[in-house]
């Protein structure tokens, strides 16, 4: 693994760097090496942040100095090959698309010469790879998005986007977790949290696995929304890899 970069990055985090791509045999690394990190805890590391391309390592210099922390991160990346990754999971959200909650989608359908019936059909077709989250609580980026449903990000970002309201921007897709502002074109709405302070596990998705969205009808969406408020609704997920 000639290509991986060691790169300091402060006085107590260093980046792992696997190539200079977005790929995801890139991801794939990352996962393993994510993975074999937290089953072989080195003492010192404090937090571990996957991204797009790298694995940044925070530690405590109190507990473990650079170059001993280095030797053990060169010492474990040698057994990456050896390392058995649990399966990757599909998490499926539910979306309302169009109407209140996408006052967007007739703009993307114009843009991408589609109806936004065949938009929809499109955006749901995938399975979406969890790159990393980052910009707020729980927002996944997302990859493997079909060119054809492509489009612009907003002239003027919108002040406060609902929480839920799912998005494209260039050639990405993605959910807002929480209320905030945003540039994406609104296409839909979810009635999941993707994160809530009070549960037990605050964020719904998780840097590795995929996400599937589903077409709902409002009824649906309300039903989801109560359940969801009261803590009962089970978010459907599912091994990728054996097909379950």
């Amino acid at each position: 693994m000639s290509e991986v970069k060691f790169l300091l990055t402060g006085d107590t985090s260093i980046s792992v760097e696997f190539g200079d791509e977005i790929r995801e045999e890139i991801n794939h690394k990352i996962r393993a090496f994510h993975f074999t990190l937290t089953e072989s805890p080195i003492p010192g590391v404090v937090e571990i942040v996957p991204t797009y391309r790298s694995l940044m390592i925070h530690y405590d210099p109190g507990i473990v100095l650079y170059n001993d922390l280095l030797w053990q991160l060169k010492h474990l990346l040698g057994k990456l090959d050896q390392a058995s990754i649990p399966p990757r999971h599909v998490i499926e959200i539910p979306v309302l698309y169009g109407g209140e909650e996408g006052p967007d989608l007739e703009f993307v359908a114009e843009h991408c010469n589609l109806s936004p019936v065949e938009v929809v059909q499109i955006h749901t077709s995938t399975d979406y790879l969890i790159y990393m989250l980052g910009f707020t609580p729980g927002f996944p980026y997302l990859g493997g998005m079909d060119k054809r449903i492509a489009a612009p990000r907003l002239k003027q970002p919108r002040v406060k986007i609902p929480a839920g309201s799912v998005g494209i921007a260039g050639s990405q897709t993605g959910v807002y977790p929480i209320d905030s502002p945003g540039g994406w074109q609104l296409i839909g709405k979810t009635p999941l949290r993707l994160y809530d302070p009070n549960r037990a596990t605050p964020v719904l998705c998780q840097a590795g696995d995929y996400i599937r969205f589903r077409s709902i009808d409002r009824r649906e969406f309300d039903s989801i929304a109560v359940q969801e408020a009261a803590g009962n609704y089970v978010c459907k997920r599912y091994s990728r890899e054996r097909g379950a």
